[in-house]
């Protein structure tokens, strides 16, 4: 198991290189943490979802399933390029 650092972001939805800590939010539901971090995966395996799903630990349908559950809240997935 990895550690787990907390830090305040001003930076909302920017994007962290990819050795970077993502920061969470304190205060943030773990919903909004959960989002988020898939969001980043997602950008950072440049949409490739079987990708994401194995650097995540969740199976592609769980992910597929997340995905359409943001996009139907409006919120802007990532997409796959080649």
């Amino acid at each position: 198991m990895t550690n787990v650092y907390v830090a305040a972001s001003e930076q909302g939805a920017n994007f962290l290189a990819p050795n970077e800590i993502v920061p969470l939010l304190i205060g943030a539901t773990v919903g909004e943490v959960e989002r988020e971090l898939v969001l980043q995966t997602l950008a950072r395996c440049d949409g490739n979802r079987t990708r994401a799903s194995r650097v995540l630990g969740l199976s592609v349908r769980t992910l597929r399933n997340k995905i359409r559950t943001y996009a139907a809240s409006g919120i802007e997935v990532p997409t796959y390029h080649d």
